[in-house]
């Protein structure tokens, strides 16, 4: 499994752009919300955690498409789904998501901050929201990773995973949200929709690759 996760990893860097492309976009949508809204100082830093969250939210769902693509291209996926049974490709599906995380959406994690700034937030709130988005965007790519084994065979799936995926962050997105909010404006509490955000996390990286590992053996079959 650390095999893979590497093996995945440099096929990240190698294929050129992923992680760059997905921090332009990230960027692109923070600098033209004050284009928008106006140049309301007080405004943008109060809506700046949620303006974040969706720049993030929308950047993810830009590389799921090369999740399982460039294996289905190559025929290595064929052999990961045949040389393994049920649990052990699930494992294998989680391992490959950790590592597009890493690649794709990590580097979107780092940069939040910067772009925070963009838009007039408070340290606090800086960091509450990329705090939130290091626990929350995994349960992205683990939602993404079951549209992207459904999509995998299809001649435009990346549209299709965004038109599947999307509808399924919107939890995720409510409780991120709502825990960075809570961490400047009183009283909203801050720990009780983070812990739910961190438990909808660990519950997506059950399901998810359980989901994707079932949907790859159908599409095989």
């Amino acid at each position: 499994m650390l095999a893979l996760f590497a093996r995945d990893i440099r096929l990240n860097i190698r294929a050129g752009g992923g992680a760059l492309t997905g921090v332009i976009f990230f960027l692109a949508v923070i600098a033209t919300i004050p284009f928008g809204v106006g140049p309301d100082l007080k405004l943008l830093a109060r809506i700046g955690p949620a303006i974040l969250w969706i720049g993030a939210l929308l950047s993810c769902l830009l590389g799921l498409d090369r999740l399982f693509q460039a294996d289905r291209e190559d025929g290595s996926l064929d052999l990961l789904v045949l040389g393994n049974d049920r649990h052990m490709l699930a494992l294998t599906v989680l391992v490959k998501c950790l590592a597009h995380w890493a690649g794709s959406v990590l580097p979107l994690v780092i940069a939040a901050p910067l772009l925070g700034l963009f838009m007039n937030m408070e340290p606090l709130a800086i960091g509450a929201t990329a705090l939130t988005l290091l626990v929350g965007t995994p349960a992205i790519t683990f939602i993404g990773a079951a549209g992207a084994a459904v999509a995998v065979a299809l001649p435009r799936g990346g549209l299709l995973i965004s038109v599947l995926v999307l509808p399924l962050t919107i939890p995720v997105l409510i409780f991120g949200v709502s825990a960075s909010y809570g961490a400047t404006a009183n009283p909203d509490p801050f720990l009780q929709p983070f812990l739910i955000l961190a438990a909808l996390t660990l519950f997506l990286a059950v399901l998810g690759p359980v989901s994707a590992a079932l949907a790859l053996r159908h599409g095989t079959d």
